[in-house]
């Protein structure tokens, strides 16, 4: 795969709480250099990353009842709603975890079907899972019940949660949902061989904020700048 179109797979990403307007900066600068797919940023940043990748082909990703998952239905319809009237293009919410794991599968659905509901046709939603907290069946349940609610993606982790992306949950979430729904992985891919393994194993993208390291093929640390360097509290 050459760097363009690995570069083509990735979603730029910085989530820190503390991120500022020169770190934002930074991000979209950086996807404007190396024709990363999107940036995935918290919602109140969508506005100035609009302005900063305007007339580019960058796209902008918003993440909705983020990191927990545990904010009311309604709530994530109008932050996910918000979010695409300031800019945004991706939806990127997380499930509801608690209930999905003490099986209220209807609520689980409902909540989904909500935001896409709010945005159809406006914008994509991918479902985080925080894969590292659920077993194969609860994974499985996941990916029925966010294709069965509308979404166009499925996605492993937060990257504030335990664990990260693993190639075995992206074969796992490949073979559970079918060919028109897309599998993201993110939370601790930091390197070309890692991405490139989550490629094979059925990504359709990479959610991270090593993105310079993966195109470049070299170490995350050295070759990301200060807005996309690892944190000891996030995995991307």
């Amino acid at each position: 795969m050459t760097t363009v179109n690995l570069a083509s797979y990735i979603d730029h990403t910085f989530l820190k709480a503390d991120t500022n307007s020169k770190q934002i900066e930074q991000l979209c600068k950086e996807a404007l250099e190396h024709q990363f797919y999107s940036v995935c940023v918290n919602g109140v940043w969508v506005p100035a990353c609009r302005e900063l990748l305007s007339g580019s082909s960058v796209n902008i990703a918003a993440v909705v009842g983020f990191p927990l998952g545990a904010s009311a239905p309604s709530a994530k319809a109008f932050e996910a709603a918000r979010a695409v009237e300031d800019g945004a293009k991706e939806i990127d919410m997380v499930l509801q975890i608690g209930q999905l794991i003490e099986g209220n599968h209807r609520a689980v659905e409902a909540d989904i079907a909500a935001v896409v509901r709010m945005v159809e046709g406006k914008a994509i939603v991918k479902v985080i899972f925080e894969t590292g907290l659920l077993n194969d069946e609860q994974k499985i349940t996941a990916c029925k019940l966010s294709e069965q609610a509308g979404a166009h993606f499925v996605k492993t982790s937060t990257g504030f949660g335990v664990g990260g992306a693993k190639v075995e949950d992206i074969r796992l979430m490949r073979a559970n949902v079918s060919p028109a729904i897309g599998v993201k992985a993110s939370g601790a891919v930091r390197d070309r061989a890692t991405a490139l393994a989550m490629i094979e194993a059925g990504a359709n993208r990479i959610g991270t904020s090593s993105g310079i390291a993966i195109v470049s093929g070299g170490d995350s640390t050295a070759a990301n700048s200060t807005a996309g360097a690892p944190e000891a509290n996030s995995q991307y």
